[in-house]
């Protein structure tokens, strides 16, 4: 079997810079094992593969370790590549997913994700996450993913995670979300799941469902302007509407490539 592969960088317009996901055009549906397989072969935070699916596409989505639920590097990078390298005609398109139905339109050399509102909750943080964390939370919430609250941009950026401790606490699919007020944007962020090949994601779409509803209500603001501050760095725009999330960013190709199995 002979399939299509691309690099993207997503949430960047610099190679090097974002989030990267090996996106994979398929003809029929491998076995689960087999893509899991592939996805650790490819070594980067996601692996997205797309089938098509009456009007629209199934989408898939695995790190080195699981299938996620949802993802949204991912996500972009996929409409990214059927937008600029497998010539799909419109400007917008619909994935079936584990996360229901999601929209990606293209505006310009922008994409704008429709993604589900994951609100988070005042919680107790496990003791492992307290205990590995250089720099103690002010505030906890959780949805999916741990939402810990710092006061400023540097503690996010100077945060260190002991993965000794860290890695004993197993909150598969979800991870850690840290987060601040930026000083030049309007929110900062990093994401860390435990127990993972990749210890630090570079940029977490999916984790934004949950960051824009907090930090709408405390800026009272529905646009918001967030970086993900990790080594490789992503800018991301979001709009928060009624029940939906609407993630905007931009991605670049890396490479083009085939995968033979």
């Amino acid at each position: 079997m002979k399939l299509r592969a691309y690099q993207v960088d997503a949430f960047t317009e610099t190679v090097f810079c974002g989030n990267p996901a090996v996106v994979v055009m398929l003809e029929s549906k491998p076995d689960d094992r087999t893509l899991l397989k592939i996805a650790r072969e490819n070594a980067v935070p996601e692996t997205a593969y797309i089938l098509p699916e009456g009007s629209g596409y199934n989408l898939r989505w695995f790190t080195p370790d699981i299938e996620m639920d949802l993802c949204g590097h991912a996500t972009l990078a996929s409409a990214h590549v059927l937008f600029t390298e497998e010539g799909f005609q419109g400007d917008e398109i619909t994935f079936s997913s584990l996360s229901g139905e999601l929209t990606v339109k293209r505006d310009g050399d922008m994409y704008l994700l429709n993604f589900p509102i994951r609100e988070g909750y005042k919680a107790v943080l496990p003791a492992e996450i307290f205990d590995s964390l250089s720099i103690k939370p002010i505030d906890i919430f959780k949805a999916r993913d741990f939402m810990l609250i710092y006061s400023k941009q540097e503690e996010v950026e100077q945060l260190e995670i002991n993965r000794g401790i860290f890695d004993e606490i197993n909150i598969n699919p979800g991870g850690v979300i840290v987060t601040a007020p930026g000083t030049d944007c309007d929110f900062v962020s990093r994401f860390f799941t435990p127990q993972a090949t990749i210890l630090e994601d570079p940029v977490t779409g999916s984790a934004h469902c949950t960051l824009a509803p907090y930090w709408a209500k405390r800026l009272g603001k529905t646009e918001l302007h967030a970086r993900q501050v990790s080594e490789r760095g992503g800018t991301l725009y979001l709009t928060l509407t009624q029940e939906r999330v609407i993630i905007k960013g931009k991605a670049v190709t890396f490479s083009r490539s085939h995968i033979y199995i």
